[in-house]
C-alpha cells in the first residue's frame, strides 16, 4: 500500500495534531480573556457589549481543544487476538492476553504520568483505584463461569460501569484513547453496552481472525450495529501468518498463494458492503491483513523496530490518513468557523457602539425606538423556526412510532422463514430429560432474543434514516431563516450607525449566517465527547446518542423480555402435546416454529401497543433538545443586541463617557479578537499544508 508508515512517522504526525490543537486552544483562551475583560471594563465605561454567549462558546471550545483526543473503539469476538493487537499498537505488553474477553469490563486506555487503574461504578459508589495486578485478580473470572453467566444473561460485574487505565505511553500521550470492549458473543446486554459507545468514538477497529473468517456472530454484529450507520470502521484480519502454518507444505508458495487468495475472496464477500463510503469502494483502505503477535514481539525487542511484514505499517498509514487528513482537519475547520463568527459578532458590536457614543440620551432613545420593529421581526423568525421544529418533531415521532407498531405487527408474516436460522437443535430423547430440557429451554430463549434483537436493529436503521432526513430538512430551514435573520440584523446596524453594511462577496454562504444558525446547521459543535454517556456538554447536538439512551437499550431489553417470557411456556405445552418423541426431525422443527409463531402473533399487538408511547416520546425528546438549544441561542442573540443598547443608554444616563478612551478600548478589543482569529486561521492553513 502506497501510504504505509512506520510507528515513528505515525507518532510524529499525531504530534502535529497535538501541537495544532494546543495552538488553537491557546488562541481561544486568549480570546476568552479578551472578551471577559472587555465586558468587565465595559460596565465602568460605555456598557457591556452583550457577548455572554460568545464567551461561553469560545471558553468551552478552548477547553475541548486543550484536552482533544482521538478515541478508537476496539471490537472483536473472543479469541481474535484483540489484546495482543492492542499491546502491539501501544508498543508494550500492557493488557493480559490470557483473559477471556467476555469477562472484561469496558475499559478506556488513556495517557497518565503514572500506571494506574480506576474502576467506576453505576450505583454512585466512589471510584476505586487499583494496581494492574489487583485489577486482573478482582475483575476476571474463569471461562466456565463466564459461559454460565452468558447463558443466564447475567453480567459478571453488574455494578461496574467502566474502568480507566492510565499509562505513560507515547501513543496515548499523543492524544489517542482506546476503548477496549467485551467480546461480541458475550451477553446481549454487553453488546448493547458497546453500542452505547460507538457514537462517541472517532473510529472502530474491528478485529477478526484469518482462521475463522466471518462467523455467524460477527456477521450478526456487523449487520445489526455497523451496516449503513455512517461509521468509520477498519477491519483487521489478525493471525494472517497462520495461513502458511495451516498448509501441509508451508514452503509451497503456489499453494500458499491459492490459500490466501481463497481467504481474501471470503473476506471480500463478507466485508465489502461495509467498505463503501459515499458510493466509493474503500476496501483497500479499510481492510488489513495483520500479525499482531509478530508485531508485538518486534516492538518488545525494539520499540521503534520496523514492522514490515506484519501488516501494521499499512494499517497505521490508513489510520494516520483518517485521523490527520480527515478528522483533525474537520476539527480545525470547525475551530476556524467558531473563531470567525465570534470575530464577526465583536466587529458588529463595536461598529454599532462607536457611532452611538456621540449620541446624547434623547438621540439614543430615538435610535433604540427606531429598531423596535426589527427586533419584533427577529422574534417572529425565532417563533417560526421553533414552530417548524415542533411540527417536524411531532410528525416524525408519530411516524416512527407508527412504523414500529406496523413493523412489530407484521413480524408474524415472515417468522417461519426468518426464525429457521436461529432455531436450536431439537433432540427428542434429550427433551425427556429435565436437565437437557432446561438446556434446550435456555437455547430456545437465546434464539428468540437474537431474533428479536436482529429485527429491532433492522427497524432502528430505518428510524435513523427518518431522523437523518428530518434534521437535514431542519438544517436547510436554519440556513434560510438565518439568511433572513442576518438581513434584519444588518438593517438594525444600518439604522443605528447610518452606514450600509457590506457583506463579503468572496465569503461562503454560511460565513454570513448568524451563530445560532451555524449551530443549527451542524457547522460546528462544542460537544467534547463524554466517555460515560451522552455528549452534550451544554452545547453541540447528537440526536443518535439521545435516541440511543432513551430507546435502544430500553426497547430491546423490554421487548425481548415481553416476548420470550410469554411464549416459552405455551411452546413446551404444545410440543409435549404433539408426542414429540416420535416425530421426525424436520417435521418437529416445523411444528416448533408453527407453535412459536402462534404464540408470538398472539402477543405482538400487546408489545406493539406498549412500546408505541416510549418510542414516540424518545423521538420527540430529540427534537425538544434541538428546539431548546436553538431557541436559547436565538434568545441570547436577541437579548445581547438589546442589552448592548440598553447598557450604553444606562451609562449615558449615569455619567459622561470619555469618548476618546472608549474608542481606543473598543478598537483594541476588536483588534485582539481578530488577531486570535488569524492565529487559528493560520494554524488551519499550516496544518493543511503539513498533512498534504
Amino acid at each position: 500500500m502506497s501510504n504505509k508508515i512506520e510507528t515513528d512517522r505515525f507518532l510524529n504526525d499525531l504530534e502535529k495534531v497535538v501541537q495544532a490543537r494546543s495552538e488553537v486552544a491557546k488562541a481561544f483562551n486568549c480570546m476568552t480573556e479578551t472578551l471577559e475583560k472587555a465586558e468587565m471594563e465595559g460596565k465602568k465605561s460605555s456598557g457591556a457589549l452583550g457577548l455572554e454567549r460568545e464567551i461561553e462558546d469560545v471558553k468551552i471550545a478552548g477547553e475541548n481543544y486543550q484536552k482533544g483526543v482521538f478515541r478508537l473503539l476496539v471490537l472483536g469476538d473472543m479469541k481474535r487476538g484483540k489484546s495482543t493487537f492492542l499491546n502491539a499498537l501501544i508498543g508494550e505488553n500492557l493488557l493480559p492476553s490470557d483473559v477471556n474477553p467476555c469477562t472484561a469490563v469496558l475499559t478506556l486506555l488513556r495517557y497518565g504520568p503514572e500506571k494506574k487503574v480506576t474502576v467506576y461504578f453505576k450505583d454512585g459508589k466512589s471510584p476505586k483505584e487499583l494496581d494492574f495486578k489487583s485489577f486482573k485478580q478482582d475483575y476476571t473470572i474463569d471461562p466456565a463461569e463466564a459461559k454460565r453467566l452468558e447463558q443466564e444473561k447475567k453480567q459478571a460485574f453488574p455494578d461496574v460501569d467502566y474502568a480507566i487505565v492510565e499509562y505513560p505511553l507515547p501513543l496515548l500521550e499523543k492524544g489517542v484513547e482506546i476503548v477496549d470492549s467485551p467480546g461480541l458473543n458475550d451477553t446481549e446486554a454487553r453488546n448493547e453496552l458497546s453500542l452505547g459507545y460507538i457514537n462517541n468514538c472517532h473510529a472502530i477497529l474491528f478485529v477478526l481472525r484469518a482462521s475463522q473468517p466471518c462467523t455467524l456472530g460477527e456477521r450478526r454484529y456487523l449487520e445489526n450495529y455497523i451496516k449503513d450507520r455512517g461509521l468509520s470502521v477498519f477491519f483487521l484480519i489478525n493471525a494472517w501468518d497462520q495461513v502458511r502454518e495451516s498448509l501441509i507444505d508451508p514452503d509451497d508458495l503456489e499453494e500458499l498463494q491459492e490459500s490466501e487468495d481463497r481467504l481474501r475472496r471470503v473476506f471480500q464477500a463478507n466485508l465489502g458492503e461495509y467498505c463503501v463510503i459515499d458510493g466509493q469502494n474503500v476496501y483497500e483502505e479499510r481492510v488489513f491483513e495483520i500479525s499482531a503477535i509478530k508485531a508485538l514481539r518486534k516492538r518488545l525487542k525494539q520499540p521503534l523496530a520496523s514492522l514490515e511484514g506484519t501488516g501494521f505499517p499499512e494499517f497505521m498509514g490508513a489510520l494516520n490518513t483518517f485521523l490527520t487528513k480527515e478528522r483533525a482537519l474537520s476539527e480545525l475547520r470547525q475551530a476556524r468557523t467558531l473563531a470567525r463568527q465570534t470575530t464577526t459578532r465583536v466587529q458588529e458590536a463595536v461598529s454599532i457602539r462607536i457611532p452611538l457614543l456621540e449620541q446624547d440620551v434623547q438621540q439614543l432613545k430615538e435610535k433604540i425606538s427606531s429598531v423596535e420593529p426589527e427586533f419584533k421581526k427577529l422574534t417572529h423568525i425565532r417563533d417560526q423556526f421553533k414552530q417548524e421544529i415542533q411540527n417536524v418533531g411531532d410528525s416524525k415521532a408519530k411516524a416512527i412510532a407508527d412504523s414500529f407498531r406496523s413493523y412489530v405487527l407484521n413480524l408474524g408474516n415472515t417468522f417461519e422463514s426468518d426464525f429457521t436460522r436461529y432455531q436450536p437443535d431439537l433432540k427428542f430423547m434429550d427433551f425427556l430429560s429435565k436437565s437437557r430440557r432446561e438446556a434446550f429451554e435456555a437455547a430456545l430463549k437465546q434464539a428468540f432474543e437474537q431474533y428479536i434483537n436482529d429485527k429491532l436493529s433492522a427497524w432502528s436503521l430505518t428510524a435513523e434514516k427518518e431522523m437523518d432526513s428530518a434534521f437535514l430538512l431542519l438544517a436547510k430551514s436554519a440556513e434560510n431563516y438565518g439568511a433572513s435573520y442576518s438581513k434584519i440584523t444588518n438593517t438594525i446596524t444600518e439604522k443605528l450607525t447610518g452606514k450600509k453594511v457590506q457583506t463579503g462577496s468572496n465569503s461562503l454562504p454560511e460565513d454570513n449566517s448568524p451563530a445560532w444558525a451555524k449551530w443549527a446547521m451542524g457547522l460546528f459543535s462544542l460537544a467534547s465527547g463524554n466517555f460515560a454517556g451522552v455528549a452534550m456538554a451544554g452545547a453541540g447536538f447528537d440526536w443518535k446518542n439521545i435516541l440511543l439512551n432513551l430507546i435502544t437499550v430500553f426497547g430491546i431489553s423490554t421487548i425481548i423480555g415481553s416476548v420470550t417470557g410469554i411464549i416459552l411456556r405455551p411452546l413446551y405445552l404444545a410440543l409435549l402435546g404433539m408426542g414429540i418423541g416420535v416425530l421426525q426431525a424436520d417435521q418437529a422443527r416445523k411444528e416448533l416454529v408453527k407453535a412459536a409463531k402462534k404464540e408470538l402473533v398472539k402477543h405482538l399487538p400487546q408489545v406493539a401497543q406498549e412500546q408505541w408511547q416510549p418510542i414516540h416520546d424518545a423521538v420527540k425528546e430529540c427534537f425538544n433538545v434541538y428546539d431548546k438549544e436553538v431557541s436559547d441561542r436565538i434568545n441570547d442573540d436577541i437579548n445581547s443586541r438589546k442589552a448592548e443598547l440598553d447598557n450604553l443608554l444606562k451609562q449615558k444616563e449615569s455619567y459622561e463617557i470619555n469618548r476618546d478612551n472608549e474608542l481606543k478600548r473598543l478598537k483594541t478589543i476588536e483588534s485582539d479578537v481578530y488577531s486570535n482569529f488569524q492565529k487559528i486561521d493560520s494554524v488551519y492553513d499550516n496544518f493543511l499544508q503539513a498533512v498534504a
